[in-house]
């Protein structure tokens, strides 16, 4: 939480800094001849900006479950099932975070995640093609890495760099398509086209932003399951993965959360490519723990 909190106190002091610099520059008094009052308008964007990336957080776990089918082991069925919850309760009490939900869903590729709004209260979630296709020591270090996901905040974290860029975007599409259309008040067609233009444009821009700290996150993730399970299982986990082709078939709103990223974009290429990944590639992502 104190990490969370100095996110939001560091996000809030870059709006204010924004704002202070509006106003030595006597933007807020054109942007008001324009019709256009800049308090309400970066307000309305950072509710929308942050409510938006809230909802979507605080209703994860039930999306994760109805869209994968994932089923909650509330009673072991068999010993596979028990060492997967005796596992899991192991790592969380490592990392000192509430028992998880534990599950597992139907899924042909080796994958796994972990969601949720609460480090406390969080899901991880197994597909039955790791479990059919992974030694267990490696499937301990997946589960490990989505432990640590957990454990760091991750989806809180992402969460709050979502909203930030959200707020941005909208707030900036908003300030100059104000200053480009002086029609109506500023609000004239010329200004709700700016608006959508630059709202794709700076779009763009902001998921490269996320997906940047998304990457991050997946080498914090890989090092904490390097600390809890070992980094010679981690290792041979990414290098099954990799094996596999490291695909997801994951639906879209929670393929960020899977061990391995979401299917590759077919019509991209090399460096621009990568800016729009969410996981690093596999051998990146090996070479970095064996260097630790």
């Amino acid at each position: 939480m104190k990490r969370i909190g100095l996110f939001l106190m560091t996000n809030f002091a870059v709006m204010a800094v924004l704002w202070v610099v509006i106003m030595v520059f006597g933007l807020d008094s054109r942007l008001a001849a324009n019709g256009q009052n800049v308090g309400s308008v970066l307000g309305f964007c950072a509710v929308f900006g942050f409510g938006g990336a809230f909802i979507s957080l605080a209703m994860s776990k039930w999306l994760a479950k109805r869209s994968t089918g994932a089923q909650v082991i509330t009673q072991p069925r068999n010993s596979a099932e028990m060492w997967l919850l005796q596992t899991v309760e192991r790592q969380a009490r490592a990392a000192g975070i509430g028992m998880p939900e534990v599950a597992v869903y139907e899924a042909p590729e080796p994958n796994a995640f972990a969601t949720g709004m609460n480090r406390n209260k969080a899901l991880v979630a197994v597909s039955t093609g790791l479990l059919r296709g992974m030694q267990q020591d490696e499937v301990e270090a997946v589960l490990a890495h989505e432990v640590s996901h957990i454990a760091n905040g991750d989806m809180v974290t992402l969460t709050l760099i979502q909203g930030v860029v959200n707020t941005f975007v909208m707030f900036l599409a908003r300030l100059i398509g104000g200053f480009l259309d002086r029609g109506q008040n500023g609000r004239g067609a010329g200004y709700m086209i700016t608006v959508l233009v630059l709202e794709v444009v700076f779009g763009i821009a902001a998921t490269m932003i996320v997906c940047w700290f998304s990457r991050q996150r997946e080498f914090r993730a890989d090092a904490g399951s390097a600390h809890l399970a070992g980094k010679r299982k981690m290792i041979a986990a990414l290098q099954r993965l990799g094996g596999a082709n490291g695909q997801s078939t994951l639906p879209e709103q929670v393929s960020a959360f899977g061990i391995v990223g979401g299917a590759k974009k077919r019509f991209m290429s090399g460096a621009v490519k990568k800016l729009f990944m969410t996981h690093p590639p596999i051998e990146e992502r090996i070479a970095a723990l064996q260097a630790a």
